[in-house]
């Protein structure tokens, strides 16, 4: 898997961006990142998040720095992270009054890795002292690189209600929604335009436009990656609950990564009730893995089931070989190199079972309904051997481990 298809793609050509450890743009592999939900000020709480995060596989973590007691933290939290080895940078989301918090939290502005300033609701004048460019100003002295992030939600209404004025006055008017798109777009340039004249870097600078509907924001970023080479963060505002949220993303993402547009992505699911807020992480990795952009984890194909498979005994195969890969990866992650591109196949029947096996590393083919009970399992291609009995699940964990452990170099 891998890179298998992303040669194929002519990616967006985009400035590099270097956010701490991370290279974003440039042609470098598309960077998953993610955001707490947390209070910030409670340094305990957001530092675990963060964590559990960065663990994951977020490979950026934005905070929300809204209070005065929030930025305060923010140093704390980095020390604190930084005693655990988790050295994943963090991003400071500031809407309202950032100006003023990274001014009087210097050591936050410091600690933070980037800084996301909204146009829409920062305030921005032509003066020099307006918070706009207060904010760039502290990108500047403290050398951080700054997202512009525009949103449909809270765009610039002065700017939003002259273009509309400058709409209905003409011969055939575009709809509103088609305004809007465009207003986006403008906000963000302008703004980068701005903050380069003010001395930011052209190198320092990602743009988003981020909306909530799937083919509003394939039209957006379709016209901004035209009109700009700045990296792009890529995240639909906001995405939704459960299958509603993943496959909004999904499909909006993909068809922006399959033009080659996108530097960055995050999916902004609303969690379950008591849910992990690394599910979000989780789909990220799983959109670009499954479009062999990049690789996280070892991957299970399995069946969806049929009249053939009255039994429930491949999809809670499936389900516990899907879950040990995820458990096992923090650990094979720093001792085997490529087994994050090992496929794994649990299969149900006769029907597919061995073909489908035989195209994966490791695959297994449970007997169906009225089928010999016997469990083939096939290795690189080769029927290796057939278990049979009540172990199956165990002794099929123990061939993966085994397998891992002699076909991926230890690093």
């Amino acid at each position: 898997m891998g890179n298998v298809f992303q040669h194929l793609i002519e990616r967006h050509p985009s400035q590099r961006v270097s956010i701490g450890k991370i290279a974003l743009g440039g042609g470098a592999s598309i960077v998953v990142q993610s955001m707490t939900n947390t209070d910030t000020a409670d340094i305990g709480a957001t530092t675990r998040q963060v964590y559990e995060l960065a663990e994951a596989g977020s490979e950026l973590v934005r905070i929300t720095v809204n209070t005065p007691e929030a930025a305060a933290a923010v140093p704390q939290i980095r020390s604190r992270l930084d005693s655990m080895n988790c050295d994943v940078p963090l991003i400071g989301d500031f809407h309202y009054n950032g100006h003023r918090l990274l001014t009087e939290f210097p050591d936050c502005a410091q600690a933070l890795a980037k800084y996301r300033i909204n146009p829409g609701n920062v305030g921005r004048t032509r003066d020099e002292d307006d918070p706009f460019s207060i904010m760039i100003a502290a990108a500047i002295r403290h050398d951080k690189p700054v997202r512009i992030g525009v949103n449909w939600g809270s765009l610039d209404q002065n700017l939003a209600v002259r273009m509309m004025d400058e709409n209905s006055r003409l011969a055939q008017p575009k709809n509103v929604r088609e305004v809007t798109r465009a207003a986006l777009i403008l906000s963000a340039l302008q703004s980068a335009q701005r903050a380069e004249q003010l001395g930011l870097a052209h190198d320092r600078i990602v743009l988003s436009c981020k909306v909530s509907e799937v083919q509003d924001l394939i039209a957006v970023y379709r016209s901004l990656a035209q009109q700009c080479d700045y990296a792009l963060h890529l995240g639909l505002t906001e995405a939704g609950m459960g299958s509603k949220g993943i496959v909004a993303s999904t499909a909006a993402l993909a068809v922006l990564l399959q033009e080659g547009i996108g530097d960055t992505i995050r999916i902004s699911l609303t969690p379950e009730p008591g849910g992990s807020r690394a599910q979000e992480v989780l789909v990220a990795q799983e959109i670009l893995q499954t479009m062999g952009m990049r690789a996280f984890a070892p991957m299970v194909v399995a069946c969806p089931g049929c009249g053939r498979t009255t039994s429930t005994g491949f999809q809670e195969l499936a389900q516990s070989i899907q879950a040990h890969l995820r458990s096992q990866m923090p650990l094979w992650r720093e001792q085997y190199d490529g087994v994050e591109n090992m496929t794994v196949a649990v299969m149900g029947c006769i029907v597919n079972g061995p073909g489908e096996s035989k195209l994966t590393n490791i695959g297994i083919s449970l007997p169906g309904t009225g089928e010999n009970p016997a469990a083939p399992v096939y290795i690189d291609g080769e029927k290796a051997m057939t278990l049979r009995g009540d172990n199956i699940a165990a002794e099929f964990k123990q061939i993966v481990d085994e397998y891992v452990a002699k076909k991926y170099a230890r690093r």
